[in-house]
């Protein structure tokens, strides 16, 4: 009964020995992670004026000029964001911090991208650059696109024909014996040759 009451009682400083331990290095633990100094009070800055790419739109072209003469120094793509630092005179274009442009800038066009709320600046475009090649032609490359137009002949014009005006005679001018019926003149002669024809009748009697 002795032992077993010993062994007990060495059990149990055992344990007692285990816990003590443990709760010791926790709270060792706890004061190593303390800090030694003042942690200062980390604040959020407001992200300002931002665009986003659309995800129905594959990508938006970033020049180094508002307008499409300038140079294309990159792509915006889906789903992508940009910080905004200003705009052009009409808002048409987006002047925005773009890592890869010069001096990490680039300009966008407004309208296929989302524009956040805020105010945006108007900022100065640079300069559009001087086209390389001379807006002269070649004389004599030009010369191989210079027709000749051939002449063609006119048609030949035909006066019409002059107009005849009919005459017409005037009938009250004409002689008495074309006033009288040809009918008449025939009765007329054969009645005389009637009356001919009865008086050598008579006379042959």
């Amino acid at each position: 009964m002795k032992r077993k009451n010993i062994f007990i009682a060495i059990l149990f400083v055992m344990v007692m020995t285990i816990v003590s331990t443990k709760t010791i290095q926790v709270a060792a633990q706890e004061i190593e992670q303390q800090p030694t100094v003042a942690i200062p009070t980390v604040t959020g800055t407001p992200e300002g004026v931002t665009i986003t790419v659309p995800l129905d739109q594959e990508y938006v072209n970033v020049r180094n000029g508002p307008g499409t003469l300038y140079d294309l120094v990159g792509r915006l793509v889906a789903g992508q964001k940009a910080a905004v630092l200003g705009r052009s005179e009409g808002g048409d274009w987006l002047f925005i911090q773009y890592f890869g442009g010069p001096d990490n800038q680039g300009w966008v066009y407004a309208a296929p991208v989302s524009l956040s709320a805020g105010e945006v600046p108007i900022v100065e475009p640079p300069p559009t650059l001087t086209p390389a090649m001379s807006p002269t032609i070649n004389s004599t490359l030009a010369a191989q696109f210079i027709t000749t137009p051939i002449p063609t002949r006119l048609a030949t014009f035909t006066p019409a024909e002059s107009l005849v005006i009919p005459t017409y005679e005037d009938v009250s001018q004409t002689s008495l014996l074309g006033s009288i019926p040809m009918g008449l003149i025939i009765l007329i002669l054969g009645i005389i040759g009637g009356i001919l024809a009865v008086i050598s009748v008579i006379r042959g009697h």
